[in-house]
């Protein structure tokens, strides 16, 4: 199959496709818009994706230099005011500098290029991701280090930041993805990588990117075969799979399911390595 002229492989749409392939075929084949609510109650759950923008503009500012007290002075929301104190006390404790915060890299990626967003590089003789969630439950370490996003982050900075780190490629096995959890400030899950790991994610995300370019029609598309993953899923009625969002506060990702994947910007927007 043949994807858009400008598409972008992202942690997003691989994500989507590795949860149900249909998904995938709707958003980035068909570019199927589907007026259904990803997550209820669609108040609450609105708010709290508000919240969460909020406070990664805060943290942005933060990592930039602005004065902490000017920053808190611009919150007139009781839960980011909280989730600002956890992070003025524990978010950026311990990393390296310099640090980049709001960085995006890219790398090529079966004839397209994969792109990684990032919250915050820290660089130094360690190089840590740092990716802030809003999440109100807490992950298992198992269900994160199979996301796709455990996977990208890791093998784009390893590929792609050599002009984070003087000019030479970032050794592999000095890298590490932290995730922050701000509502559990003192609960972080980190995950260590090397150059093995580096390998291993580079052959899975070319059998991944072939397997999606070798499907040609909808029925190379199925639909996942856990429906509790449907809970969560703009589509879910469209396949008859209920009609009912589920409760965001039942969800350990904080991430929209229609998150942006960057597919607006040009190349020379994107610091990218050619090999």
């Amino acid at each position: 199959m043949k994807l858009p002229p400008h598409f972008q492989f992202s942690q997003s749409n691989l994500q989507d496709f590795v949860d149900c392939p249909r998904r995938f075929y709707y958003r980035y084949v068909l570019d199927l818009q589907y007026p259904a609510p990803q997550s209820g109650p669609l108040r609450d759950f609105e708010l709290h994706m508000q919240q969460g923008d909020q406070f990664h503009r805060l943290a942005h500012q933060a990592v930039l230099g602005i004065e902490p007290d000017a920053i808190a002075a611009t919150i007139d929301d009781d839960r980011v005011y909280g989730w600002w104190e956890n992070f003025r006390a524990r978010g950026l404790k311990d990393l390296p500098e310099p640090r980049y915060p709001e960085i995006t890299l890219s790398v090529p990626l079966a004839g397209y290029r994969l792109v990684a967003k990032y919250d915050l590089i820290a660089v130094g003789e360690r190089n840590v991701i740092v990716d802030w969630k809003t999440a109100l439950r807490h992950p298992k370490r198992d269900t994160l280090a199979h996301r796709l996003q455990t996977i990208v982050y890791p093998y784009v900075l390893a590929q792609a930041g050599a002009h984070l780190y003087s000019k030479l490629r970032i050794p592999p096995d000095t890298i590490s993805m932290q995730y922050w959890f701000i509502e559990f400030p003192d609960q972080p899950i980190v995950f260590d990588y090397s150059a093995a790991k580096l390998a291993e994610d580079g052959a899975y995300l070319e059998r991944l990117a072939a397997d999606i370019l070798s499907r040609e029609t909808d029925a190379d598309f199925p639909l996942t075969p856990d429906v509790n993953k449907c809970k969560f899923c703009t589509y879910r009625s469209l396949d008859q799979r209920g009609a009912k969002a589920g409760d965001f506060r039942e969800q350990v990702n904080d991430e929209p399911e229609a998150a942006p994947t960057i597919l607006g910007l040009s190349l020379d927007q994107i610091a990218e390595i050619e090999f």
